[in-house]
């Protein structure tokens, strides 16, 4: 199959990319610049330029694809809601391209967050007025309605030892600070996932080709927070405290709105029909090597 990539060279689409070609696949990889385009081409990809401004360039990859999996995704957080309308529409325009066909596409969203249990594959999506990055699930919804083929790839803090999904900007504010803060008793936990192990998930999610589908790329059902920090803390050894949730705001900023939830997620079902498992080690042990 050949399979466009969008953020072929980015944190997870290198290890999506990679994970493909080993299982006999064709990538053609979307890239923005230069170094991606090395980065992309030495995995043996073939280099598409464009980026997720640019429509046209991602209409063109997805026509001439066997199917899309899309991982690009605008990672600035205090831009948190214009970067997901900016998915929504990079769904809408690579979905235009496939419908009529049988070609599948799988798109990226978060895990979200259940009150009082552990989110799963069956919940609904959260809609964008409630949490921006619904944007996307809905996006894949309208599709859907139109006969386009897509799946939605639920993604937790995706992690290895250098990077850490939400706790990489945590760290930088730790590091400026020099304290490293959790909130009460820091029992509020964060699921997440190797990233070796999400990207084979992305690739039998593609190769399934179920539409509708919601898979949860969870290794961890939640690390609690007050561990995260210590971790943090003792890598960059400056001192570990808990301050009351109502200092939140005050102390995180735009985290705020992440370090107050216990957001726990289940990957059974996933886990099930995908035949998958993860393997690689957890969150904290990445953190404890402190490659930060």
């Amino acid at each position: 199959m050949r399979v466009f990539v969008t953020g072929a060279s980015g944190f997870i689409g290198s290890v999506v990319t990679e994970d493909l070609i080993r299982a006999g696949h064709q990538v053609l990889g979307l890239v923005r610049s230069d170094e991606g385009a090395k980065i992309v081409a030495a995995t043996g990809a073939e280099v598409h330029r464009g980026d997720i401004y640019d429509l046209d360039s991602l209409r063109s990859g997805a026509a001439k694809a066997d199917g899309v999996i899309h991982c690009a995704f605008n990672h600035d957080f205090t831009n948190f809601a214009a970067n997901c309308e900016t998915d929504r529409k990079v769904i809408e325009a690579m979905g235009a391209v496939l419908a009529g066909s049988k070609r599948h596409m799988v798109i990226t969203s978060g895990v979200g967050y259940a009150p009082g249990r552990a989110r799963t594959e069956e919940d609904p999506l959260t809609p964008s007025s409630v949490n921006p990055r619904g944007a996307s699930e809905e996006a894949a919804e309208a599709l859907l309605a139109k006969g386009v083929s897509v799946s939605v790839m639920r993604l937790p803090q995706v992690h290895d030892p250098y990077k850490q999904g939400l706790i990489t900007p945590l760290i930088a504010m730790i590091r400026q600070k020099g304290v490293a803060v959790y909130l009460g008793d820091g029992s509020n936990r964060w699921p997440a996932v190797h990233r070796m192990d999400a990207a084979p998930l992305y690739r039998l999610a593609l190769e399934k080709a179920v539409a509708g589908a919601r898979y949860n790329a969870v290794g961890e059902k939640g690390v609690p927070m007050k561990a995260i920090v210590e971790s943090i803390g003792r890598v960059l050894k400056v001192p570990v405290v808990s301050k009351p949730v109502e200092e939140a705001a005050e102390h995180f900023g735009w985290l705020a709105m992440f370090a107050t939830l216990d957001m726990t997620a289940s990957s059974v079902l996933t886990q099930q029909r995908l035949g998958w498992m993860p393997t690689h080690v957890g969150l904290i042990a990445d953190l404890d090597e402190g490659k930060f």
